[in-house]
């Protein structure tokens, strides 16, 4: 239990439970072919909004 409290050595464990779970997420995204294309798919939606206004087809302008 001493080994863990030396300041030295919490900071190499810390290191690696943080790299495994960062490898961890990465093989989760991108470790299934039909997730990974989703989350591709993603990619654009901050674009869409742009996309609506140059076309001057809003959904706000269809509520009213």
């Amino acid at each position: 239990m001493n080994w863990f409290m030396d300041l030295s050595n919490s900071k190499s464990v810390g290191l690696v439970i943080f790299f495994v779970t960062f490898v961890a997420i990465i093989i989760y995204v991108y470790g299934s072919k039909s997730r990974s294309e989703r989350l591709e798919s993603y990619r654009n939606i901050p674009f869409l909004d742009d996309d609506e206004n140059e076309t001057g087809t809003s959904s706000k302008e269809g509520e009213k």
